[in-house]
Formats: C-alpha cells, structure tokens, sequence
C-alpha cells in the first residue's frame, strides 16, 4: 500500500512528541529528590531490594493475565472488532485492524481511551472521599485501570497483549509512561531497541525487569496524593469533601491521560513504522 499524506502527518507528529521528551529537562527540585530517594534506597541491603523489585514485577505480571483471562477485557475485545467493522465489514481478529486507515483507528482509540480516563475520574473521585477502602486500594485500582488502558490502545492499533511479545511490550510502555518526566526519552528509546531487535513475535525468552529505584518515584507520589486527601477528607462542603474529591480525581485522570498519551504514541510508531516499510 502506498504511504499516504495523512499518515506522513501523523508520522511527523509523533516524531516532535519524542523530540520533546529528549528536550525536557527537570528542574533542581526533581534531581534533588531523585538523589534523595536513590541514597536512600542504597541504604538498604542488594538482597532486599532485588526482593523488593522482583515482587513488584510479578504483581505487574499477575495484573496483566487476571486482566487478559477476564471476562471484562473479552468484551472489550470484543467491542474493538465490532467497532471496526463500521469502517471495513472483513474485520474479524484484532490483528485486522491493521487494515484500517490511521485516522480511522485513531478514532476508535479516542473513544476507548475516554472511557478509560473517565474510570480513572471516578474512581479517583472514590479515593478522594477518604474512606479506608478506597484510600487502601487506590494503588492497587490504579495498575489495574491504567495497564488495562495501555493494553486497549495496543488492541486497537491491531497489536494483541496475549501474544509474549505484545504482553511484555504492554507492560513496558505501561513502565515507561510512569517514569518520571525527564526520564520517559530515555525508556521510549529502550522500547524502541527492543523492537529492533526482536525475532519472533510469538517468543520472549530474556529475563526481563520492570521495576526500578528511578520508576518508584511515580509511586510515592501517588503516596503524597493519598496523604493529601486524608488531610483534607474533614474540609467538606455540603458535606462533601471537595478538595479531596478534587486531588483524587484529578490527579488519577491526570494520570491515565498522560498513560494513553504515551502508549498511544508507541502504538502508532509501530503501525505507521509497518506501514513505511510495506510501502518501500
């Protein structure tokens, strides 16, 4: 098929989003706290924190096949291949996607993205109300919505997370839009390299780690978020506490739009990258 003008002009916008990621540079702030928290975690003994992180790697794991066995993700497949048959009646795998124009499954990954931001609007708005359940599980819901988030992009641009190599590359990108900002160049071009180098979209045999001191910085804000909303879950308005209903809602929606952003960006790297060299 012939590269087409439409798709040289999405093209092009992905390739100034990672301009300006390798253009983004933190303030003394950010590099004062990532020295901090990297002593700090230098303090602790080699053997706990391999534990440490290799625990972290398997909940992550764990996450993606209860996400990929459930029934929820079946009917969002589901509901992706139906979708696209408005635009070509052959589609029948998420594999055929890739048979759409780029504008077309770039209008089915809007309105699945959407419904993913506005989960994580509710159920940031739940967290913010303060009460223990939400506030004890709020980390646990936010892997769960926003790897699901990644893992729907990757199916609508026709990639399918149940194969080893699109479930690893999920759970990366998931990685890398969650790293602190001045570090996200650097894990898109580790995304990059990994599919110049693989072989087999149906093996991934290296030993792979996800988690890392730099990645958890992500995660004691979410911890800063938490605490935020249980200082002010008692400053309630029409007996509402508005300004945690605020923080929780906020800042998750805040999140898993930044997420899809990213996740979109690779997906279409991919797509428009197959593209080129078909037309070559």
């Amino acid at each position: 098929m012939a590269w087409t003008e439409r798709e040289q002009a999405v093209w092009n916008d992905v390739m100034n989003w990672e301009q300006r990621l390798a253009d983004y540079e933190g303030n003394d702030f950010q590099y004062t706290y990532s020295k901090w928290l990297n002593r700090a975690l230098m303090a602790l003994p080699e053997e706990t924190l391999e534990s440490f992180f290799t625990q972290l790697d398997n909940v992550l794991f764990q996450i993606h096949s209860l996400l990929q066995s459930s029934q929820l993700q079946n009917e969002a497949r589901e509901r992706i291949i139906m979708s696209a048959r408005v635009f070509n009646e052959e589609i029948s795998s998420i594999q055929d996607l890739k048979k759409l124009k780029i504008d077309q499954v770039r209008y089915l990954n809007s309105q699945h993205s959407s419904r993913q931001r506005l989960y994580s609007l509710v159920q940031g708005g739940v967290t913010g109300t303060g009460g223990a359940v939400p506030l004890s599980t709020d980390l646990a819901a936010i892997a769960i919505l926003n790897l699901r988030a990644v893992q729907i992009t990757a199916m609508t641009y026709g990639y399918d997370p149940q194969q080893p190599f699109e479930m690893m590359a999920s759970l990366k990108v998931f990685h890398a839009a969650t790293l602190p900002e001045r570090l996200k160049a650097e894990g898109w071009q580790e995304l990059l390299m990994d599919l110049e180098e693989r072989e087999n979209p149906y093996f991934y045999n290296e030993q792979e780690y996800l988690t890392d001191p730099s990645w958890l910085e992500g995660t004691i804000k979410q911890f800063a978020k938490l605490f935020a909303i249980t200082v002010f879950k008692n400053k309630k308005v029409s007996n509402l506490p508005i300004i945690g209903l605020a923080i929780g809602a906020g800042a998750n929606y805040r999140l898993t739009k930044d997420i899809t952003e990213f996740a979109e960006k690779y997906y279409q790297y991919r797509w428009l990258q197959e593209k080129k060299e078909a037309a070559e």
